[in-house]
């Protein structure tokens, strides 16, 4: 039995992994189901805030509506910072003069219809906290262990953890990340590659306001963003910085006194946000692009990192975790419904339709555009910046773009446009 002793004739789901998506997934579906399914969240760190100390993510609005929707918002407002801005440039790391190619959100017609923005800068401790808060309000189960092996049966699927207890569930959701074990174990195949680079993240204090506007600095060896956050420590403003950096240069760029990696990260940095001060970080994070095969095997479904491994260039891995999520819970929810299986066949193929081909476009488009950026190329500086300043000179275009980073647009699970499920 789960954690959560389920009544006769209910149904329950095990999720092995305590990530964000995780969480959204946890919430969704015991709001909306309550005791009619028992959900267990199996995570050897629990639901410790912690573990997420020093990442910030770029929300889209999608992500936004569906937080909403789970009432966890309204617990965030003082967490989160408007993105209202977002300015593209692209030169050498040398050059005096880094010209900007490409704005969105600063005139009229780049603004919304809702005016609502098209993202939010969150840092991940505070909503990693709100959602866990709001799991143990709903009834969620946590379990400190971690899935040793699953055995999945025609009617369920059994989990035995490290801590020698057995679960039973309907369904077991596979959020274990990029390198999942429950993946490999159910023979899932994996399509990937290593980066030769390294994203370098870190929280910059700065004495001069953001205005809520973000930066990406396109650069030989990659991009570097200014991402903006709540105001705060002892500059009065800060940033997030998610820097990209040849592999083999970062060891030496980093290696250096507090002082030096500051000075590194002046020299990428905008100049118009006055002092600096190094305040969290820097940590370096492997770059590597992965696709699952399929998204679930029997009595298995795959979630966020353990399905979909993608480049920070465009900040949308926590989005399309969320998404996931909304997918999966809407699915279920179907099933749930009508008194069917939600761990059947029929689920997961809804569950891998919908999150499959947008999976795949949005990790083939950050791939791209790393390889069109991350370099210095003269031929391919000169039409990736006659395509950014076409795209900034066609209103119409700079709101389908807009759309899409907003989650705004297509077929989107209910949750992600704000609808109940």
């Amino acid at each position: 039995m789960t954690a959560e002793t389920p009544r006769p004739g209910s149904r329950s789901l095990l999720i092995a992994g305590g990530g964000l998506p995780s969480l959204a997934l946890a919430l969704a579906l015991k709001q909306a189901h309550g005791p009619a399914l028992a959900v267990t969240v199996i995570d050897p760190a629990g639901a410790d805030p912690a573990r997420h100390r020093g990442r910030a993510y770029a929300l889209a609005a999608g992500g936004r509506r569906m937080l909403d929707r789970l009432g966890v918002w309204n617990r965030l407002t003082d967490a989160a910072e408007p993105v209202t801005a977002m300015v593209i440039s692209d030169s050498r790391l040398a050059d005096p003069v880094r010209p900007v190619f490409l704005t969105f959100g600063q005139e009229a017609e780049d603004e919304r219809d809702d005016g609502e923005p098209f993202a939010h800068m969150i840092e991940a401790e505070p909503l990693a906290e709100a959602l866990a808060q709001a799991c143990r309000g709903a009834g969620v189960a946590f379990t400190t262990a971690g899935v040793v092996r699953a055995t999945p049966e025609a009617v369920a699927i059994h989990a035995e953890l490290t801590t020698g207890e057995r679960l039973r569930g309907d369904l077991l959701v596979a959020a274990d990340g990029a390198r999942s074990r429950l993946r490999e174990a159910a023979r899932i195949g994996w399509v990937g590659w290593s980066y030769p680079q390294v994203g370098i993240v870190a929280t910059i204090g700065h004495a001069r306001p953001h205005g809520g506007r973000a930066v990406e600095h396109f650069l030989p060896a990659g991009p570097f963003a200014i991402l903006p956050l709540r105001d705060g420590g002892p500059l009065g403003h800060r940033s997030s910085i998610v820097w990209t950096e040849r592999a083999e240069a970062a060891d030496a760029l980093l290696s250096g006194e507090p002082d030096e990696v500051l000075g590194e990260i002046e020299r990428r940095f905008t100049l118009d946000l006055g002092a600096l001060a190094l305040e969290r970080g820097p940590s370096r994070h492997p770059l590597a692009f992965g696709l699952a095969r399929s998204f679930c095997a029997q009595r298995l479904a795959l979630l966020g990192d353990a399905a979909h491994v993608i480049h920070p260039i465009a900040g949308q891995g926590l989005n399309l975790g969320l998404a996931d999520a909304a997918a999966l819970a809407e699915a279920m929810t179907g099933a749930l419904r009508l008194g069917l299986d939600p761990g059947s066949p029929d689920v997961l193929r809804d569950y891998e339709r919908a999150r499959r081909f947008d999976s795949f476009a949005m990790a083939a488009a950050t791939d791209g555009l790393n390889r069109l950026f991350s370099n210095d190329a003269l031929p391919l500086r000169l039409a990736r910046d006659l395509g950014l300043g076409i795209v900034d000179r066609l209103p119409g275009l700079k709101r389908f773009f807009i759309g899409e980073a907003a989650a705004a647009r297509g077929s989107r699970p209910r949750l992600m446009r704000g609808e109940a499920l």
